[in-house]
């Protein structure tokens, strides 16, 4: 025996108490273990480099062996190994101040993953889940004798003398029982996959399942073939992942490989990368896909794994990198950033505030760079990284400030604007009475095509706007813009476009106006819409519904926000124009049966609430048999 004793904390309680504020989280108790383990194999080909130490450092490796007969796990390197006095040092000699501190520093929830990296408890985390722990251990250093530790998670310890015919270390965890689904392959296989893909070392798992003789042959003292446990085993790590290459060795095919090896269960290649390779103020690696975005933005999160050293940390990095960029994948590794952090430190360190800039400016660049190099082939990809890059116009005002000169505005003709180009082809004619330059745009290019064909008829160009960003986007460009302003093309902007002058004069007296305009009124809602006869052109519809850009949008922003803002719950209003040039306006003032004319008024509202998508149910049912009639 050479030692027995007490762990050197102020309290007896640590143990529960570890367990109480990690319980949660407690699977991280293998990422503990396997990095320790992966650092001990580091460690020694560091010193091995220097000249500290003369040994074989060409098969190190880690095991993590599953034993369900006997409820053990097994973490096992040949890696640098302890004495007796390291073992002491790094195991026993905790500086702990007690556990009221502990527990009054550490009661947020949001900080509970801290804990452990905060005091260097990483071995510790192992009475998570197990009610005894042993450590055979045994050094590179010449001349070293194996040494074992023992602790059944109270403070007590003992350590002694122990055979062990390899270097390195084994930890030993006896599964509790309120944690026996840890000795399920599959779970340690999904905990492993998670934490560990990616480790510099060649990391092997799996089971004990039956004795066999030993390969070897070789025989105990009676003569009989020594038997030895049957270790069922595989590799379940990238050693390399494409992350730590160098750029200048990679060709696009190792990236499309490395994004399906994160992402198997994704169909559609990405659409283009950027490889972040950064060792000044801060180090940082890693690879950023763009993929092909949907609108739905939130399904498309958290899809960036954070490492550090190659050890995953998180998939939730909205602290870490500005919120727009979370809609890309791929993994970002950074030394800089400790394994256990909080939400509250990843806000506060300076080194996660420089990176996130850092990556930020990295995005920019990329996609400045690409709209320079081959516009036409940008243009291509805009659909798909449209609502990306909207996103970061939006949220980040840097972004915005680089974006604006590659921000792509497409109109329903298909051609491809920039803001300033867009605005140089339509300032000179589309102008309202304010001077100021009017961008027509269609969220529905389908529903509100006789309103983007009658605008195009009068010479307009119109915007593609859709997504579920658009209203955001316009209120940003225009408050950046005072001198333009955007509308949706079924908004009451259009005549007022026109240049009087070449409109067409009505056909109709201020008396006949005023009849026309009491019929339409008694057919519809009064609360809803407003009639006004108007001298449009012949060749347009014979009635217009329109609505206030400005009470569309209120609408919009209400629905957003849950049906309540600083407007009250606004009612439904509408703008109805009729056209007082149109022969079925004229055919329905010289029609003398009264029932014919209210067939004809419905008709022509009808149509108009048709285009809008407004007419519905019983309503609906009602014109189609109308029209019927009509037609016979």
């Amino acid at each position: 025996m050479i030692k027995k004793g007490n762990i050197n904390v102020q309290t007896e309680n640590i143990f529960p108490i570890i367990k109480q504020f990690l319980y949660s989280d407690h699977e991280i108790f293998l990422r503990e273990l396997v990095s320790n383990a992966v650092d001990a194999t580091q460690k020694m080909k560091t010193l091995t480099s220097i000249g500290e130490l003369k040994t074989d450092i060409s098969k190190l490796r880690v095991e993590v062996i599953l034993n369900k007969e006997e409820k053990t796990i097994t973490i096992r390197d040949n890696g640098i190994g302890m004495t007796d006095k390291e073992l002491d040092k790094y195991i026993n000699q905790i500086a702990f101040s007690g556990a009221e501190e502990f527990v009054n520093k550490y009661k947020d929830k949001d900080d509970k993953n801290s804990i452990i990296g905060h005091f260097g408890l990483g071995f510790y985390s192992a009475f998570m889940v197990a009610s005894n722990v042993e450590i055979l251990t045994k050094s590179q250093k010449p001349n070293s004798k194996a040494v074992k530790w023992v602790c059944d998670g109270s403070p007590e310890f003992s350590m002694q003398e122990a055979k062990k015919k390899t270097k390195g270390t084994d930890i030993i965890l006896h599964i509790a029982e309120d944690s026996e689904e840890f000795l399920e392959e599959s779970r340690l296989s999904q905990i492993l996959n998670k934490y560990c893909k990616f480790l510099p070392v060649e990391i092997k798992f799996g089971t004990k399942n039956e004795k066999i003789d030993d390969p070897k042959g070789k025989k105990d003292k009676e003569g009989n073939i020594v038997k030895i446990d049957k270790v069922s085993d595989n590799i379940i790590n990238n050693t390399k992942p494409t992350w730590t290459k160098r750029p200048s060795n990679l060709k696009e095919n190792h990236y499309k490989e490395f994004y399906r090896e994160l992402y198997p269960a994704e169909f559609n290649d990405p659409l283009f990368h950027i490889h972040l390779n950064v060792d000044f103020p801060f180090n940082l690696t890693g690879i950023l896909y763009f993929p092909r975005l949907k609108n739905n933005l939130e399904v498309q999160k958290n899809k960036i794994n954070l490492y550090s050293n190659q050890v995953f940390i998180t998939d939730n990095v909205e602290n870490i990198v500005p919120e727009f960029l979370t809609l890309l994948h791929g993994v970002i590794d950074s030394p800089d950033i400790p394994l256990n952090v909080s939400r509250s430190y990843l806000q506060a360190d300076s080194n996660v505030k420089k990176i996130s800039s850092h990556i930020t400016k990295k995005v920019a660049d990329k996609l400045s760079s690409m709209f320079k190099k081959d516009r036409e082939d940008f243009q291509k990809k805009w659909d798909d990284v449209r609502v990306f890059i909207e996103y970061g116009m939006l949220t980040e005002d840097k972004f915005f400030d680089k974006a604006k000169d590659f921000a792509l505005y497409k109109s329903t003709a298909s051609k491809y604007y920039t803001f300033d180009e867009f605005l140089n082809n339509v300032k000179e004619k589309q102008k309202n009475k304010d001077g100021k330059t009017i961008f027509l745009y269609t969220s529905e290019a389908i529903e509100q095509h006789s309103y983007v064909k009658a605008a195009n008829d009068k010479g307009y160009e119109v915007l593609e706007l859709g997504g579920p960003l658009v209203s955001h986007l316009i209120s940003k460009l225009e408050s950046n813009n005072s001198d333009v302003q955007f509308s949706r093309v079924d908004a009451d902007i259009i005549d007022k476009l026109i240049d009087k002058d070449e409109a067409d004069v009505s056909k109709l007296s201020e008396k006949e106006e005023k009849k026309l305009k009491e019929m339409i009124e008694k057919e519809v809602e009064k609360e809803k819409f407003t009639v006004q006869v108007q001298n449009m052109s012949s060749d347009d519809v014979p009635v217009l519904i329109t609505q206030s850009e400005f009470m569309r949008r209120m609408k919009e922003q209400q629905q957003l926000s849950g049906g309540m803002n600083m407007f009250g719950n606004m009612p439904e209003s509408y703008n109805l124009s009729v056209n007082s040039n149109h022969p079925l306006i004229g055919k329905i003032l010289s029609e003398k049966s009264k029932k014919t004319r209210s067939k004809l008024i419905k008709q022509v509202l009808d149509l108009a609430l048709l285009s809008q998508g407004m007419l519905k149910g019983e309503d609906l049912t009602g014109f189609i048999s109308r029209s019927v009639s009509l037609i016979k």
